[in-house]
C-alpha cells in the first residue's frame, strides 16, 4: 500500500510540474506554408535522429506542428514505419 501511495504522489508531481514546461506560440509555426505528405514522409525516416536530438537541444522537434493533417501524418508514419522495419521484420 506504501507503493502505491509513493506512486501517486510522483504522479501528481510530474503532472503538475509538467505545467511549467516552456511552449512555442502556434503563430511562429504557421508563418510558412504547412507541411505535407513528403515533409512527412522526411521527418518519419528522421524520427529516430531527432528525438535524441531533441533530447540535446530544445530547439529540434520530432514533429512539425504547422502540418496540412492527414496527409502529413500518412508521410510521417509510413516513414518512421520503413526507418524501423515495418511489419515485415515481425514476419520472420
Amino acid at each position: 500500500m506504501k507503493k502505491n501511495a509513493i506512486l501517486f504522489i510522483a504522479l501528481v508531481l510530474i503532472i503538475s510540474l509538467s505545467g511549467c514546461a516552456n511552449t512555442v506560440s502556434v503563430n511562429e509555426c504557421v508563418s510558412s506554408a504547412p507541411d505535407g505528405f513528403w515533409w512527412g514522409l522526411w521527418h518519419g525516416f528522421t524520427a529516430g535522429f531527432s528525438f535524441i536530438g531533441s533530447l540535446l537541444d530544445n530547439d529540434i522537434a520530432v514533429y512539425s506542428i504547422n502540418n496540412t493533417g492527414g496527409w502529413y501524418d500518412f508521410g510521417f508514419v509510413l516513414g518512421a514505419g520503413i526507418l524501423f522495419g515495418g511489419a515485415g521484420s515481425s514476419s520472420k
